[in-house]
């Protein structure tokens, strides 16, 4: 499917180069790929999602940043000895807003309506672009300020948004990182209220796919909150002093704009939320600056959770003051890049049920995000860590990072000109070690402007790929995605889009 004519690209330096993941793919494509480099496991069967914002222009608006871009769905299918490979875009209002030749309608988070006042009042329009997760038969596409999206795991259709019987939030707010017990198969995750009360909303959810409210946390200072970890007793929250300013927000201010980070007077607050529904622990400690969690475990009654930390604080005014500001640039993209990635470390936060709060790092000193892990070994000590990341000064992540706690050891494996995904562990067999297994990322070539699946041996990074699944195009750059072992009916017709409503 075309949504309407792609743009052309030609060749030319670094700064073009490093835009190219921020252009719009404007194609729905569904066909088996058949330039592979390298063998496909034959063990490796199932089915790799992603998601990740796909159009960076709604109507005839340019939004400011991939924020506000609408959802894609990537799904690459094994079945032992090929790849199928389908993207199909969310059914989301806003999406089917962008079909008209008009200006966007609905606000974004970093994007307003132009000229518009009362409708940047509104709350941002759900976007369907960050993750994808698997829930009781279907896939729910999330995007954290709203309601899941439901779709088809094998036709890809949109089946519409799901609000869980009513029981979610005032604003029905879902994160984008829901975590699994994997002895239970129980999946948990939370929602943020900003009106009329700043809370957190934790839930549970049974493998039928019902949920349950198991508390609601009220933090009158409550800043953003991408991430949360589980453990075996708790919800482990994390949150940093990056708090949004109500008043700004309420005279239609973008999300963007009223962001703050209270360095100097704020703090960094750890939260645990008893799974039993009992009172929450809040403890403060020194600021911190972080956007995902890796993990959490218990370690008798202390709880330890790992996230990357970037160790330059003013790393968020930064960039959003380079989004705020964009330098001009030929192409209206361009300041979507951030060029330079501070350093940043995994580290482990010990909490006692007292409040007590001491501090490990994990990892050498690296440009790395997007933390993933043997998820198995959810609400457990994990001894490995992969990453996305780079060794570069500038430019876009564009290697695998794997960090062995054992050993105290970082290999990694670098793509060249490439902007790369998080890696996500798939093991050999349930019964496996941890590192035995594969790493599935996709990987965007942007000298010649073509994304590809990349599979690599856990074991092994430095060796390089087992095999390269080569797309005859690009796919924008992407946020986060789930492997599932059943192998989704590559033969299931594509719904036509004019067939939704």
């Amino acid at each position: 499917m075309t949504l309407a004519p792609e743009h052309s690209t030609a060749e030319s330096g670094f700064d073009d180069l490093v835009s190219r993941p921020f252009e719009s793919q404007l194609r729905e494509f569904d066909y088996e790929v058949t330039h592979v480099d390298g063998k496909l496991p034959e063990g490796l069967t199932g089915t790799l999602f992603r998601v990740g914002p796909g159009k960076f222009e709604v109507g005839t608006t340019v939004l400011r940043t991939m924020f506000d871009a609408d959802g894609m769905v990537s799904r690459f299918v094994l079945d032992g000895s090929s790849v199928r490979f389908t993207n199909r875009y969310v059914r989301t209002a806003q999406f089917r807003d962008g079909l008209q030749n008009a200006p966007m309608r609905r606000r974004g988070i970093t994007t307003n309506v132009p000229g518009k006042l009362f409708a940047n009042l509104r709350p941002p329009a759900n976007t369907a672009n960050t993750n994808i997760v698997p829930l009781a038969g279907e896939m729910l596409a999330l995007w954290e300020g709203g309601p899941p999206h439901r779709l088809d795991p094998d036709t890809l259709e949109t089946l519409g948004t799901h609000d869980f019987d009513g029981r979610l939030g005032y604003v029905g707010a879902f994160s984008a990182h829901p975590k699994w017990d994997p002895v239970t198969g129980e999946m948990f995750n939370f929602g943020v209220d900003v009106f009329p009360t700043p809370r957190l909303r934790c839930y549970r959810m049974g493998t039928d796919g019902k949920l349950s409210q198991i508390n609601s946390v009220t933090l009158w200072d409550m800043g953003w909150n991408h991430d949360f970890a589980l453990t075996e007793k708790y919800l482990v929250f994390v949150l940093d002093p990056i708090r949004p300013n109500i008043g700004q927000l309420l005279r239609g201010k973008r999300f963007d704009e009223s962001l703050e980070y209270q360095l100097t007077n704020g703090s960094t607050k750890f939260i645990l939320v008893p799974r039993d529904g009992s009172k929450p622990l809040v403890f403060e400690h020194d600021p911190q600056l972080h956007i995902h969690v890796t993990n959490a475990f218990q370690d008798g009654p202390d709880a330890v959770v790992e996230f990357v930390r970037y160790e330059s604080l003013d790393f968020l005014r930064r960039s959003l003051t380079a989004a705020l500001k964009p330098a001009p640039h030929s192409n209206p993209h361009h300041h979507l890049v951030i060029r330079q990635w501070p350093d940043s470390h995994l580290v482990r936060f010990r909490i006692s049920p007292a409040g007590r709060i001491t501090e490990e790092v994990v990892s050498q000193s690296a440009k790395i995000e997007f933390p993933q892990y043997d998820w198995r070994q959810s609400t457990r000590n994990h001894q490995i860590t992969y990453c996305a990341g780079t060794l570069a000064h500038d430019g876009h992540y564009n290697g695998i990072f794997k960090f062995d706690h054992r050993a105290g050891a970082m290999t990694h494996c670098d793509f060249g000109t490439a902007s790369v995904c998080e890696p996500i562990f798939v093991p050999r067999d349930k019964g496996t070690a941890q590192d035995d297994g594969w790493l599935l990322a996709v990987n965007h070539d942007l000298v010649e402007n073509r994304s590809q699946l990349v599979i690599l041996d856990a074991r092994d990074l430095e060796r390089g790929p087992l095999a390269v699944a080569h797309l005859t195009h690009h796919l924008p750059i992407g946020f986060h995605g789930t492997f599932t072992r059943r192998v989704a009916d590559a033969s299931a017709p594509l719904p036509h889009p004019a067939l939704l409503p």
